[in-house]
């Protein structure tokens, strides 16, 4: 571990394993490196899945102050294509409970590890100055999970949701949360919080659930979550996302979405998996545009309030546009 302007740095290759600052053992981008990986074979990217290089005096502005406050953000974390328009926009997903998580999915490059029950006793305050120094109207909080935490971190993710809401009243906060293991304690901490948003990602289809998605977690598992935020605060709005690419057909997609609606949810956010280091599950086809489209008047038709479809989006894009019902200005 080195250090950048006193900002430690991770310098381990993808898939190796080494020692955090808080001195637990992690594993560089969430999977360990496997003897022989190769690149994916079906190709180069298509146009569609060009994103431009990040830069701008917002995104420089927004990593200022990420940096200043020591938080993780799930944009820089996961690898996010669209962290230039999103951060230029003023608009930032930050990652709560630090950027190791205890599970290993197999479509995530969030370093793995686990923390041993650590936390920042500082970051509610940390999140809500954050979120006032960058003017944001509205803010995603996500995190890793937190296995190691009785009760996977809920009350710290509450403190922080309180914390904006204190300093930041007229700010909208989505809370993208773990499944908490199915705890609806857990689940009943957050939502009584106050965010106007819940959000729990169901990734991707029953059938592919695994190995896309750590044992731990199960396709039920997040209905269910999603399910009792509706009863804890039936005004809520609940979302969830889906990746598309990674084997499922149109009918598993179909099937999932209603299985979502049966489950009270609002939102949905369909995109486009990209494989974030050769160690991780490979893509299986790239989804074209058209067919985002279809999914997404599918997905209106079933009933949900808005679906934010298309190659780049990912559970955050332009989250604070949900609303608007024009596919976030995607059209």
């Amino acid at each position: 571990m080195s250090e950048f302007k006193s900002i430690p740095v991770v310098t381990a290759a993808s898939g190796q394993k080494y020692v955090t600052p808080q001195g637990f053992t992690a594993i560089r981008d969430g999977i360990k490196a496997a003897a022989g990986a190769t690149p994916p074979s079906i190709g180069r990217k298509p146009a569609w899945l060009r994103a431009p290089m990040p830069s701008g005096a917002g995104f420089e502005a927004v990593r200022a102050a990420v940096r200043a406050h020591r938080l993780a953000t799930v944009c820089e974390e996961a690898k996010c294509p669209n962290i230039g328009e999103c951060w230029n926009a003023g608009t930032a997903t930050i990652m709560l409970m630090g950027a190791v998580c205890t599970r290993a999915c197999r479509f995530c490059a969030v370093d793995t590890g686990n923390p041993r029950g650590w936390l920042d006793g500082e970051e509610p305050a940390n999140a809500a100055t954050t979120v006032e120094l960058m003017g944001l109207r509205y803010v995603v909080l996500t995190s890793v999970n937190r296995d190691d935490l009785d009760d996977g971190g809920a009350a710290h993710y509450a403190a922080c949701v309180r914390a904006i809401k204190a300093r930041c009243p007229g700010t909208a906060v989505e809370a993208l949360t773990p499944d908490f293991q199915g705890s609806q304690s857990a689940v009943k901490t957050v939502v009584a919080s106050g965010p106007e948003v819940f959000a729990q990602n169901i990734e991707t289809v029953r059938r592919l659930t695994h190995p896309v998605r750590d044992p731990r977690a199960g396709y039920e598992q997040t209905l269910g979550v999603l399910a009792h935020a509706k009863t804890v605060r039936p005004e809520v709005l609940t979302k969830s996302s889906l990746m598309l690419g990674l084997g499922e057909t149109r009918a598993e997609i179909e099937e999932c979405l209603q299985d979502l609606r049966t489950a009270g949810v609002d939102l949905v956010t369909l995109g486009q998996y990209l494989r974030p280091t050769v160690n991780h599950l490979a893509v299986e086809r790239f989804v074209p545009p058209g067919e985002f489209q279809a999914l997404r008047q599918r997905a209106l038709e079933i009933g949900f309030l808005e679906c934010v479809a298309g190659p780049l989006v990912r559970s955050s894009y332009r989250a604070e546009r949900a609303l608007e019902r024009n596919n976030a200005g995607l059209g």
